[in-house]
This record gives structure tokens, sequence and C-alpha cells, in this order.
């Protein structure tokens, strides 16, 4: 689908009529009136997300999932409860501030492990774990962590990279980068702690 112009003038917006129909029509699983609801309605939808979002590439995508949740959910429309438009419009605004949630939600994350990564003392049992035992266990550790993870943490702690290096490395964003290196430090910690629990049974 070709993503629409910022929001027209609401005399380009089909009647309430049409659109209902249209809506009921795709609901019965008429192939040919998704397209035109779509046409009909997206310049509306992306204007509404594009005001909450500010930002056209998220917006493009929010309005791309909200066409997809209307093709999936039409059936529970009932026009007793509203127009057609507003239906669509109620769900657009729902995804759209999902969205901008999201986005903030990441944020706070991200803030917080930088602000943990830059002031906490260094973790006694990461460095035992990296620097205080034999290179064979910590290979040994490494291979159990899921590949991602295991790369993740070769390249922040064997090879020294920043985590912004390591996200350039891997070619994926930053937090994600922070992610992998958190879960498999947490993983390689507790490998370590279990393997050194059996070494003093025996």
């Amino acid at each position: 689908m070709t993503m629409p112009e910022e929001e027209p003038a609401p005399a380009a917006t089909a009647s309430a009529d049409v659109l209902r129909g249209l809506l009921l029509a795709v609901a019965g699983g008429d192939a040919e009136a998704f397209p035109q609801l779509y046409d009909s309605t997206s310049a509306r939808v992306f204007g509404l997300v594009l005001r909450v979002l500010r930002d056209r590439a998220q917006s493009e995508e929010v309005t791309q999932e909200v066409y997809l949740e209307v093709f999936r959910r039409a059936s529970s429309f009932d026009p007793s409860r509203g127009s057609a438009l507003a239906w669509i419009l109620t769900m657009a605004h729902r995804r759209a501030v999902d969205r901008v949630r999201a986005s903030q939600s990441q944020s706070d994350r991200d803030v917080a492990y930088e602000s943990r990564s830059s002031t906490e003392q260094p973790d006694p049992t990461s460095e035992t774990a990296l620097d205080g035992i034999e290179a064979s266990h910590v290979r040994g550790a490494l291979s159990q962590l899921s590949d991602r993870q295991s790369e993740a943490i070769r390249l922040a702690y064997l090879d020294g990279l920043t985590q912004s290096q390591v996200a350039e490395r891997l070619s994926i964003p930053l937090g994600t980068a922070k992610t992998r290196i958190r879960d498999g430090l947490l993983a390689l910690r507790r490998i370590m702690s279990t393997e050194h629990t059996r070494e003093e049974e025996r």
C-alpha cells in the first residue's frame, strides 16, 4: 500500500454510510472492499498518528499496523456504537499512544542501565568469570550462551569494545546491544557460579 500524504480537508473523506458499508464488507470477506476503505480513510489515520508521534517513519509503521488490525478485527465493528471512521481513528490513536509509551519505556530503561553501568562498582562475580579464572573455563562458559549473547560478551569484555562499538560491529541498535551484553553477562554469571559450586562439592 502507498502511504498517504498528510491529512487532507475533511471533504476528501468518504461519507459515513459509504465507510460503514465498506467496513462491513471487509468483515464479510469482500476482497475489493479493503483497498477502498484504506484509500478512503488512510490520510485521516496517518494525520492523526503523525500528530501523536511527530515522526513520519514511525507514523507510517503505525498506520500500517492499524490497517492490519482493521483487517483482522473488522468483524467486531458494531455500527450501532459509532461510525466506521470513529472506530478506525480510535484504534489508530490507541496504537500511536502505545508506540509513544513503548519508546519512552525503552528510553528510560537505556538511561537507567547506562547510569548503573557508569556509577556501580565493577561486579566481582563478572570480574571473576572473565578475568580471574582459566581461559578454558571462560571459553567453556561462553559456549553455553546463545550465539548472539556470546558474540556480544566477547566483543565487550574480551575485545574491550564499548557498547556503542559492539552495536556498530554487529549492525544492531544500541539498546539491543546493551540487552545482549546484560543478559549474556547474567547467564555467564549463573553458569560460572554453578560450575564453581560443583567443583567445591567434588
